[in-house]
């Protein structure tokens, strides 16, 4: 006898629902608010890691209310994913960024990093999420009911919005270093593994602002260089809650907050926000 399984009614969502449909369905099912979680910077071989969290206004339409813009980053261009980010910060119900210095990848390797920042923004958060919703890999430890979606951001709407904040975020920080290394062009390539990167590389060395744990890194120092890496079961995943949000010095991603001494991380930012903080 062959069984009958048919999807519940009301708790699937439709090839048509766009970037709103997993919250909506999640919040039919009790589980708002719905959280996203993204990084950006895995990839690039200098500056930091950061991940974001974001918390959404819930819609009844397949647009997300107050951020027309929004979108997987990787498909909008600068402009875009600039104006995308000021709509974010306008309407999104709660947001938290944590920066991971590429000193702690080195030390304790990238993957420690990006599990543990994901934790972290998440922690950040002023409220805590019904449900979480993180792009590309399972996250141990977070807490909440989540779900690991492949390409995240390009099927849900509040982890666009994560992408686009870790995204701009990110930019901007590495924009900021350029001025400090202008010999490498960060402000360019954003710390990637571009072919004018790796030339200035091998021109002048890493500066303090690589990854001297990556082997393309390692390759282009004009000394050898010796990085030692924790071992994953010896290190601390320290949960971090955000203090009040507020606006920076120049305004696009709330306090930096200093937690080195307390965590044992060398140089953590943190930053978050939500509507009256």
């Amino acid at each position: 006898m062959r069984a009958d399984f048919r999807r519940p009614v009301g708790f699937t969502p439709r090839r048509d629902s766009g970037l709103a449909g997993y919250e909506r369905i999640l919040a039919r099912a009790g589980l708002a608010p719905v959280a996203g979680i993204d990084e950006a910077g895995r990839g690039a071989c200098a500056g930091p890691l950061v991940v974001a969290a974001a918390v959404l206004r819930p819609g009844r339409s397949a647009a997300i209310a107050g951020i027309p813009g929004l979108a997987d980053s990787k498909a909008l261009t600068a402009a875009a994913r600039d104006a995308a980010y000021e709509q974010i910060m306008s309407a999104a119900l709660d947001w938290s960024v944590v920066v991971i210095p590429s000193a702690d990848i080195d030390r304790v390797g990238l993957h420690v990093c990006n599990v543990s920042g994901m934790r972290r923004a998440l922690a950040g958060l002023s409220g805590r999420p019904g449900y979480v919703l993180t792009d590309g890999f399972p996250v141990r430890g977070l807490a909440v009911p989540a779900l690991a979606m492949w390409k995240g951001d390009q099927v849900a709407g509040c982890v666009a919005a994560a992408s686009i904040i870790a995204k701009v975020t990110r930019d901007r920080i590495m924009s900021g270093l350029h001025s400090e290394y202008p010999q490498y062009g960060f402000s360019r390539h954003k710390g990637y593994s571009t072919p004018s990167h790796m030339k200035a590389l091998a021109e002048h060395g890493p500066c303090p602002q690589h990854r001297h744990s990556f082997v393309n890194v390692r390759r282009r120092a004009r000394g050898p260089a010796t990085v030692e890496v924790t071992p994953p079961e010896q290190v601390e995943d320290p949960c971090l809650t955000a203090g009040p949000g507020g606006a920076t010095e120049d305004g696009h991603n709330g306090p930096i907050v200093d937690v080195g001494e307390e965590l044992a991380w060398s140089a953590p930012g943190v930053a978050s926000g939500a509507p009256g903080a």
